[in-house]
Parts: C-alpha cells; sequence; structure tokens
C-alpha cells in the first residue's frame, strides 16, 4: 500500500508539480530556468513518497527527506516570486479574496484525495490538468502565478507541520537502530 497517498503533503505536491509543469510550459523561454524550476516542484514531491517510503525503516532519513522536500518547497516559491516581480506583476497577500477562496478550495480537494485516493475516477479527474485548473479558475498569468504561490505556501506550512511531528516520534519512539540494537540486546539477554 501506498501510504504517502494519505498525506496531505503529497498531494498538495502532486498538484503543485502538475500546475508548474504547465505553467513553465507556456511562460517560461529558458531551459535552464524552465528545468530549475520544474525540478524543484518535482523534487517536493518525490521526497515526499521516498521519505515516507523510507520511514518504515529509518526515521531520520524520512525527517531529512521532507525537510528537502520543504527546502525544494522553498525554492521554488522564490522562483515565482522572481517572475512576478521581474515582470512587474503583483503579489498577492495572504488575505487577499482570491487567495482565501484558493486556499478553501485546495485545502477541500486534498481532504478529499487523500481521503479517498483509492477512488479512480476521482484521481483520474487529475489527470487532465485542464479540469484541474479550471477548477481554481486563473484569469491570467499574474493569477496563475500567485495561485502557485498560494499552494507553495499551504504546502510549506504542512510540511513544517509534518517534520515537527517526525521530529516528536523519533524522540518518543527512538530511531531504527536504536530499535535493532535494543532488539539484540533482549536476544543475547535471553540466551544468558
Amino acid at each position: 500500500m501506498q501510504s504517502y497517498k494519505k498525506l496531505f503533503t503529497f498531494w498538495f505536491s502532486v498538484i503543485i508539480y502538475d500546475l508548474t509543469v504547465d505553467f513553465t510550459s507556456q511562460n517560461i523561454k529558458s531551459y535552464k530556468l524552465k528545468e530549475q524550476i520544474d525540478g524543484a516542484a518535482r523534487s517536493g514531491k518525490q521526497n515526499i513518497v521516498e521519505g515516507s517510503i523510507d520511514m518504515q525503516t529509518s526515521l531520520k532519513i524520512a525527517i531529512k527527506l521532507t525537510s528537502i522536500s520543504k527546502g525544494s518547497i522553498e525554492e521554488l516559491i522564490g522562483d515565482l516570486e522572481d517572475f512576478l516581480r521581474q515582470r512587474g506583476l503583483k503579489q498577492y497577500t495572504k488575505n487577499d479574496k482570491g487567495v482565501l477562496k484558493w486556499r478553501a478550495m485546495s485545502a477541500s480537494l486534498v481532504r478529499k484525495l487523500a481521503s479517498s485516493y483509492q477512488d479512480e475516477a476521482l484521481v483520474r479527474n487529475l489527470s487532465n490538468l485542464r479540469n484541474l485548473k479550471k477548477q481554481f479558475q486563473p484569469k491570467n498569468i499574474e493569477e496563475e502565478v500567485n495561485l502557485l504561490l498560494t499552494l507553495c505556501h499551504q504546502e510549506s506550512f504542512l510540511l513544517d507541520r509534518q517534520i515537527k511531528s517526525l521530529e516528536e516520534k523519533h524522540l518518543k519512539e527512538g530511531g531504527y537502530t536504536e530499535k535493532l540494537y535494543q532488539r539484540r540486546r533482549d536476544y543475547l539477554q535471553n540466551l544468558k
């Protein structure tokens, strides 16, 4: 079972990655910059997947990979802010009406995806990026970039909480090496 598909951070990263690839293919002319931006979005998603899978053997690695995911999303935020600034476009505040609407819409969509990710019809609907973009209805490039920024800020906030939760779990339960050592010690004690 792919347990990472229950994570809100995973679904935010899927949406961010898909919308980013669509955005860069239409708006970024420099191949190098396009690859950098797409790579940051992809890294955000892939490190959540890998960290979730690796958590079965190492909380330390899961924390590290989740932190890398957060760093990638922060890198993407920087690139998107640069895009707006360099073109004289407005960056919306977190209390902007459009931002508040997108935050509510994305939170609702992500909750639905995380709780019913096995519903093929729902997930298949995401496979058509045009349907996804239509849900958020950005009217122009300024809104499209601000939508991506909104999603990235939500993702960054959730990743920060996920990292803190993993650190707390590590504090309470210990790491994989500690557990192996304890099991080995218990085994040796039983031999005596």
